[in-house]
Order: C-alpha cells, then structure tokens, then sequence
C-alpha cells in the first residue's frame, strides 16, 4: 500500500442541487435536469427522486411515469460551469495536486499538507464545510490510500458524507463488495464474472493473476490488484481532455437527409468552437446515430492531419454518415465527438505558411471573438439558417472527459 492520503470529491446530484438552490421552493422536492418531458433524457435527478427508481441517462418520460411529481427543469450548462469552478477554486485551497474527473468531481493529494492543515479526514471536512458554507451545497468525501478506493470510500459516503478507508481496514471494507462496484467493471464484464460465480470482490480475490489474465488480458492483471485494493496511479493535475462532443435528441424523428446533414453542421460548428478553445485539435472524430428504436449506431475516422475547423469535420461527418441507415429509417440523436486531442501544430506547420490558409485562421479568429463577446449567436452560417425553426433540439451533449 503506498504511502498516499488521496480524497475523492463528489458534489451530490450536482445539476439538480444547483436548481434547488437557485430555486429554494424546490428544497426537498423531486427534481429531474435534462430534455424536453416527452423526448428527453434524465441528465440528473435529485435523491429525491432516487426512491422511486428515477437515474441518469434514463428517458424522461420512463422518469415522470415512475416519479409523476416531480420536476423537469432544462439544463443550464454555464450556470454548472460557473459553480463548478467555485468548486475547484476551494478545492485549491487545500492542495495543489489536483486531477479533474469531469465538472463535479476530483481527486486531490493531500499527502504533502499533512503536517499543515492535519489528517486527510480533516482536510476532507474541512473542505465540505467550506462548500455548504460559500456555497449552500451538498459534497460527498472518501479519504483512503489510494484513487481507486476514495472514490469507492465517497460513493459509499453519500449523499452529503465522508468516509475514511485506512490501510488495515481494506479488506473488511473491499471483500464483501459487489463485483459491480470494482472500477471498469461495466454491466457486461459483470455478466462475464457472475457467469465465473464471481459475484464479489472476495470470490474474484480467490483467482490466480495467470488466470484471470488469460481469460481477461491486461484487464485481468487490472482486476487482480483490484481485488486487493491496489492501484499504484498518481493524482495527474494535467489531466486531458479526452473527446469533446455535441449530441442532439430532436423533438421529432428526422427522416430527411437533408436535414439531417444540417444538423449535423451545426453540431460540427460546435464542436470546432469548443476544441479551439480548448487550444486543441482533433485527430479522431466518431459519429453517432440514434434511430427511433433507441438503436444506437457509431462510425470512426481517423484525420491525415489533426482537425479544428468546422468543414473539414462537417465533410468527414457526411461520409461516415452514408455508412449508415439515415434516410431508410428515422433518427432520434446524432452526434459529433472528436477524439485523440492533440496540440493543432503538430503536423501542420507547413500548412500555416500558406497565405490562403493563414488569412482564413485569422477569419476563424475573428469569429470566435465574436461569438466570445455577443454569444453562439452572434455569426450564423446561412445553411443553418435554412428551415429554421423545423426542429427543435430537445437536449444537447456537453464536453466529455473534461
């Protein structure tokens, strides 16, 4: 075991307390976050909610038929935004290592601050103390030797409390766990395990590493030391970004291609905007379609040279999408994710001393500036102006693995 105080954070239910917050008459009441009540998906819901089996990612609809009392409220991206960096700026009160998971959670070393600030659990409570204090809202805290088992220590903690796993009480926490619960385990490797009889984290401690690994690979010698409470990673404060993408569930089922293709522009418009802003490029991008039947379809491609502007990636949408059933049968989503982010320079350096290419930089410069200063709506391209007003976007896909 090393020698590591590591907390996990984990703001509760986050897009759903912030509403309540911002709306006090809805303390206590069921809250959904997402799309629209007929079409829509559950983005978040308050613990509220949680009684009468309502989870995220679950269709709105299927939410409000188990829960009819509750709430539905729209998602307000930018408001989670500006919360979630008041967040982070506590959590840098307490320690300069600090690994993003995504907006509402992370994971901190607080090995260094021992000495100065006391013990993890201190530290933990202090800093949930300082976030319903400044902020009137709910975290969650685990507090163990290593990644793996603080977030494990603060999913078990909540809603709204703090767990400490200590080095001797591994075992009596981690064996009586369900297979489930370990990191990476997903419903179906938990289908693979249980179909082995390994229901729980003590059954899969039974199994030799060889054994595991020549039935799982690497992933094997991962559930191996697992099983043990194992995880040699360091908290990583330059943690990258992943995939950035957008996604869109339409009011109605699209069956023309036509404007289907434009959805799609507008979504690698977005996209594009975001990557740059991130001061990143693109060298993969994935395609995603959702048909009427919930089926869910993706198409991958890999770019010559890293991406960024929204044409090339519109282009490159087109082509994968005729690699698909759109126009035969009715689409419910379509998304744009980029993948495999790389820094813009890598591979074009010649490309920029093209007057041609430089000039239209500078465009896309300027039009971001734009859209920074007036808002998305400030330059609008005229093919997306074509129709407006056809299809409504019921609920739109954020940045992912930020």
């Amino acid at each position: 075991m090393t020698d590591k105080t590591i907390i996990h954070c984990d703001m509760d239910a986050f897009f759903a307390s912030v509403e309540q917050l911002d709306r006090p008459e809805l303390a206590g009441r069921a809250v959904l976050v997402g799309g629209s009540r007929e079409r829509g998906v559950v983005s978040a819901c308050s613990y509220q909610a949680r009684p009468f089996g309502v989870r995220s990612g679950m269709a709105m609809s299927k939410a409000l038929a188990r829960c009819p009392g509750a709430v539905v409220l729209p998602v307000r991206m930018e408001r989670y935004r500006e919360v979630s960096r008041q967040v982070f700026s506590i959590f840098s009160d307490y320690s300069d290592l600090i690994e993003p998971l995504s907006i509402d959670e992370a994971f901190l070393d607080v090995s260094g601050c021992l000495r100065l600030l006391g013990s993890g659990v201190k530290i933990a409570e202090a800093i949930r103390h300082r976030v319903r204090r400044d902020l009137g809202l709910p975290i969650s805290a685990g507090v163990a030797p290593n990644k793996f088992l603080a977030k494990l220590a603060s999913e078990e903690a909540k809603p709204n409390g703090l767990l400490e796993i200590l080095s001797g009480e591994v075992d009596a926490f981690l064996l009586p766990l369900d297979i489930g619960k370990l990191w990476g385990v997903g419903r179906v490797m938990a289908e693979k395990l249980r179909a082995l009889g390994i229901d729980r984290v003590s059954d899969l401690r039974g199994w030799r590493r060889e054994d595991l690994c020549r039935r799982f690979g690497r992933e094997g010698a991962r559930f191996y030391e697992l099983a043990r409470g194992i995880d040699p990673r360091p908290v990583d404060p330059g943690r990258e970004i992943k995939s950035i993408g957008a996604e869109e569930t339409f009011s109605r089922d699209l069956t023309n291609p036509k404007e289907i293709r434009r959805q799609l522009l507008s979504q690698a418009e977005k996209v594009a905007r975001r990557v740059r802003k991130q001061g990143l490029a693109a060298m993969g991008l994935m395609l995603k379609i959702k048909y009427a039947d919930f089926s869910t379809r993706s198409r991958s491609h890999r770019f010559r040279n890293p991406a960024r502007e929204a044409e090339e990636i519109w282009r490159v949408a087109l082509e994968l999408l005729k690699d698909t059933e759109v126009g035969l049968r009715p689409v419910r989503l379509t998304g744009i994710y980029l993948t495999d982010l790389v820094n813009p320079e890598r591979g074009q350096q010649e490309l920029f001393c093209d007057p041609m290419v430089e000039r239209r930089q500078k465009l896309i410069c300027a039009i971001d500036e734009l859209q920074d200063r007036f808002g998305s709506k400030a330059t609008r391209r005229a093919t997306l102006l074509e129709g407006k007003g056809s299809v409504q976007c019921v609920q739109k896909g954020e940045d992912g693995g930020e």
